[in-house]
């Protein structure tokens, strides 16, 4: 980046090119304040939020498509690819979805009706256009022996409704890969949990293409023997593989500090040779993995300014807050020049 803030620094769609495609996270205010940065170095991207279900359907005959649509017509626009995500999930989906018109719990049958319409719906309106989707989002326990964690979903439908999204989707826009997509996907208890649920996925004959690993990462945890572990097992399965919305933070996830206003003394060198490392094991994997997604772009505006710690600067990306390359990027830019 020079001193008129034109970037010059190689792109990061230039140096994956012959292996997967780059995206990051986007809302309708980083389309703006980060338009350089993104048609430079990125060929695909993600709504962040604008396409979940409560975004985009408030009310039962109600659709709200104006964000979700300005993301959209930012990727033509740009000649990007673009990932859907998400249209199951158990967050920040509207509480009429699993009501009757009395207010009492829906029955199974209306709600597998609500869903299919809010898929043909959504996914119908960007058929052509969103070339993925993450369908089915997080339904897998955290803890404890139980698959698939409480949910309103699980309560109503039973664990049917996971293929039934799938199938829906399907239907909706055939030519559209359809992934799950989960966090905590390299510790190896929700790894072997996510491996079963998509492999009775295929056994039911679910329209199911790939597995997508979220990757929110830090500094010391999981560690790349059990990235490789993840990796090989789901790729074990014969689907694709995507990082859906990568980011490392600087912090352990039980930190709970507070006070930092820029990183101490070694954060970033160990962030570069975390960042080096992961990109190895997918250049080393490129076979099977089709994308990397960072959810986000440049430290200027990152989620985890605020989670798990409410307000707390973070500093995840592999570009700074005025979009200038930090060490990260130099390790994986002379990586992939190789």
């Amino acid at each position: 980046m020079n001193s008129t803030g034109t970037h010059t620094e190689q792109a990061l769609k230039d140096l994956f090119s012959q292996h997967f495609r780059i995206g990051a996270a986007v809302n309708p205010r980083t389309i703006r304040s980060q338009e350089q940065l993104l048609a430079h170095h990125f060929n695909s991207i993600t709504a962040e939020n604008e396409m979940k279900f409560v975004s985009v359907h408030p009310e039962e005959d109600v659709y709200t498509f104006e964000d979700a649509d300005l993301l959209a017509d930012f990727a033509g626009r740009h000649q990007m690819a673009m990932r859907g995500h998400t249209l199951v999930w158990h967050n920040q989906t509207p509480d009429w979805l699993f009501e009757d018109s009395q207010g009492r719990p829906a029955g199974k049958a209306l709600l597998l009706e609500r869903l299919r319409s809010h898929i043909d719906t959504v996914v119908g309106r960007y058929k052509g256009r969103l070339y993925a989707w993450d369908v089915v989002n997080e339904v897998i326990a955290d803890e404890g022996d139980a698959l698939l964690r409480p949910s309103k979903w699980l309560d109503i439908a039973g664990p049917e409704f996971i293929a039934r999204a799938f199938e829906y989707a399907h239907d909706a826009d055939p030519e559209a890969l359809l992934f799950y997509n989960d966090y905590n996907e390299s510790h190896p208890a929700k790894r072997d949990k996510i491996y079963a649920l998509v492999k009775s996925l295929l056994e039911q004959g679910a329209p199911i293409h790939g597995i997508g690993l979220q990757a929110h990462w830090n500094l010391f945890d999981p560690s790349l023997d059990d990235i490789r572990a993840a990796i090989e097992k789901y790729a074990s399965l014969g689907l694709q593989l995507q990082l859906t919305e990568l980011d490392v933070s600087v912090f352990r996830f039980d930190d709970r500090r507070a006070d930092l206003t820029s990183p101490e003394p070694g954060m970033l060198e160990r962030q570069a040779e975390l960042y080096e490392g992961v990109f190895g094991l997918l250049k080393e994997y490129r076979d099977v993995i089709s994308g990397v997604t960072f959810w986000g772009a440049a430290d200027d505006y990152t989620w985890l300014d605020d989670f798990p710690v409410r307000g707390r600067k973070n500093w995840p990306m592999l570009f700074d807050a005025q979009h200038r390359p930090k060490p990260a990027y130099d390790r994986i830019a002379a990586l992939f020049a190789e």
